[in-house]
């Protein structure tokens, strides 16, 4: 039966938290399927984006099952309750000293950098990342620090290119104001999440530290980068001072960041919040969510790249579908539909079974994810549903 907020609040204990769940989102991110199209009461599989997206009763009946488990406790102002409980979490998963909630990425990435830079102005940085693109150059305008671009178009810059790059500033510029710190996203999205390799982040680490550059990881999506690579997000983020990881791209929550780091640096970010409006009275909502849904996460992402493999061998069979992994990549697969098919039939077929993948484009091809909402229905019955709706699809 579905859960409404009143029943919520009085089945869980939480009515004296006056007015919080007003504020649940009740729509999806851009993009994203539209939801009325699906029968709401069944699970559905979605080839789209990192994980499981949570709006309405959903997000309600996920955090009461969290609140049966364990009783959420409300934080204020970002101390205490469940909020100091995520902290402490992350700081063991990345094995670094201390933690923060952040209410953004954005915010993670750019407090990071400023500190971590001091009066220095220079942060290389990869050209086609987060924090050069998709941060409203919140680094020049707000922290007075240069973004140096590299790479171009490629997922990564390699130590001897920083290298080169640094060298090359005593040649090129005469007045000089100091290399700030090195930022590297991994996985990189704009790459179609595609990994920089940790030999190479290992020779940057080693430059850096021989030149005292802190770095800095933009780990928003490190789940993906541990579980496609079998390397440990521990291990990833012993080769940065800092770390940010996002909650809601795959951990359920409808917003928040968190960011790691020495104690020495994370214990300046309460104020950087503050000033710049970034403190809020309680975050113990998407907070709670993230750590329910981190439970067991790493487990069933293993568990959804296992039947990712036979779910595309399978529709590999099928004439006119190949479903490739990307060089480097993460979860990201490149499918190559059968020629005919018409991408807004395919799609409405599809949903019809409770799955959703995205429209071939012009050119008969489509980039789908794997997530853990695999593991809502057995594969055979994923690729059954798959050829069934490319079968009623053909023109």
């Amino acid at each position: 039966m579905p859960l409404n907020r009143r029943s919520f609040l009085k089945s869980s204990g939480l009515s004296f938290i006056p007015g919080v769940l007003a504020s649940l989102p009740v729509a999806v991110h851009a993009g994203q399927p539209e939801p009325d199209r699906v029968n709401a009461s069944e699970p559905v599989v979605n080839f789209f984006y990192d994980g499981e997206w949570f709006v309405g009763p959903g997000y309600w009946e996920q955090l009461q099952q969290y609140h049966h488990k364990q009783a959420i406790k409300a934080d204020v102002y970002g101390r205490g309750g469940a909020v100091e409980e995520l902290e402490k979490r992350m700081a063991g998963i990345t094995g670094k000293e201390k933690a923060v909630f952040m209410p953004s990425g954005t915010m993670a990435n750019q407090f990071a950098i400023a500190v971590l830079s001091g009066e220095n102005t220079k942060v290389f940085v990869q050209d086609n990342s987060h924090v050069f693109r998709d941060e409203a150059d919140a680094a020049q305008s707000v922290f007075n620090k240069r973004l140096m671009p590299l790479t171009g178009n490629k997922t990564y810059f390699t130590a001897d290119e920083l290298k080169a790059a640094i060298e090359n500033l005593d040649r090129e510029e005469v007045f000089k104001s100091g290399i700030g710190c090195v930022s590297i996203e991994n996985p990189v999205r704009r790459s179609d999440g595609r990994m920089v390799p940790i030999e190479e982040i290992k020779k940057i680490r080693e430059y850096c530290q021989q030149k005292n550059i802190p770095m800095h990881l933009d780990g928003a999506r490190i789940f993906m980068t541990a579980a496609w690579s079998g390397i440990s997000i521990k291990e990833y983020a012993a080769y940065f001072d800092t770390v940010y990881i996002s909650l809601y791209k795959y951990l359920g929550a409808s917003a928040g960041a968190i960011l790691c780091g020495p104690k020495t640096v994370i214990d300046k970010m309460p104020h950087l919040m503050k000033i710049h409006g970034g403190t809020m009275f309680g975050n113990w909502l998407n907070a709670a969510m993230a750590l329910h849904r981190l439970d067991g996460f790493e487990e069933r992402l293993q568990k959804a790249i296992a039947g990712a493999k036979n779910i595309f061998a399978e529709l590999n069979k099928v004439n006119g579908v190949s479903i490739t992994s990307i060089d480097g990549g993460t979860n990201i697969y490149r499918m190559k539909f059968p020629a005919g098919t018409i991408p807004q039939k395919f799609f409405e077929e599809l949903l019809k079974y409770q799955v959703r993948m995205p429209r071939p484009g012009e050119k008969g091809e489509a980039l789908i994810t794997v997530n853990e909402t695999l593991l809502y229905r057995e594969p055979d019955y994923i690729v059954n549903a798959v050829k069934e709706a490319l079968t009623k699809s053909r023109s």
